[in-house]
């Protein structure tokens, strides 16, 4: 394995973190619709709740995608 592979893999692990990070931030505020934790209301955290647990479904459809997709 020659350097330019090595330096190509590791930047791949590394933008995949720092996407996936930015797609949880994004996730998080939309599912608080722009609200700060503390000024939120029951209603308001019940639907957040939600949106997270929408989030986490359509996260295990993709990766479930992904694994048929190879079959």
């Amino acid at each position: 394995m020659n350097a330019n592979q090595m330096i190509n893999m590791v930047m791949r692990l590394f933008i995949r973190k720092v996407m996936n990070r930015g797609i949880d931030a994004g996730l998080k505020y939309a599912t608080r619709r722009g609200k700060k934790p503390e000024n939120m209301t029951p209603e308001d955290q019940a639907q957040e709740r939600a949106g997270k647990e929408t989030a986490k479904r359509a996260r295990q459809a993709a990766k479930l995608g992904r694994r048929i997709g190879r079959m």
